[in-house]
């Protein structure tokens, strides 16, 4: 085989070619799958371990601002970061704002059961058990609001992401019981006239 044959060989290798769904339409990465199969958004690659130096990212499109779009995550393996009592990981999320609409603000919630929001019970949080401002991040709103209860709520405001613009959200999801599927549900505020 010539030389130019075994770079194209090793250029098409299915190991260097981005990964995609599954057959079942999850998206797998480290211990967990990631599916947009609630609609609104289509999910456009899944990378990572939810690591701090290697977070779980995921890069989607939003074709709609309203009503709010779910991401489920699924439990697909035990975790190497998980130990009996916990289930934590990092978080980056990148979002393509194709719905035609500027956005000013953008609102994550987590939900164990979907439609109804995260109780202190639960043990689902944006990093209730260690609230460290250092691991929640954008590159486009200057605040974020994190609330804890009565519900799990994280609020990115004083910013904007225009129509085709992309915007880059980073945090970390603690869940002290652990269930085997929850929700996060993700709303892009637009202006009210």
């Amino acid at each position: 085989m010539t030389r130019r044959w075994r770079i194209l060989a090793v250029l098409l290798s299915p190991a260097l070619i981005s990964a995609g769904p599954a057959d079942d339409g999850r998206w797998y990465a480290g211990a967990y799958s990631f599916s947009d199969e609630l609609g609104g958004f289509r999910i456009l690659s899944v990378s990572g371990m939810g690591t701090r130096d290697d977070p779980f990212e995921i890069s989607e499109e939003m074709d709609q601002a309203t009503p709010p779009v779910t991401l489920v995550i699924r439990a697909a393996k035990p975790s190497p970061l998980q130990s009996a009592e916990q289930s934590s990981f990092h978080l980056r999320v990148t979002v393509v704002n194709q719905s035609g609409l500027a956005w000013i603000g953008f609102g994550f919630e987590l939900q164990e059961i979907r439609g109804k929001p995260s109780d202190f019970d639960d043990g689902l949080s944006f990093g209730q058990t260690n609230p460290n401002p250092d691991f929640i991040s954008s590159d486009r709103f200057a605040r974020f609001v994190n609330r804890f209860e009565s519900y799990d709520r994280l609020s990115f405001e004083d910013g904007y992401v225009d129509p085709l613009g992309r915007t880059n959200f980073g945090f970390f999801v603690t869940d002290v019981t652990p269930v085997p599927e929850f929700y996060l549900v993700q709303d892009p505020r637009i202006p009210s006239s």
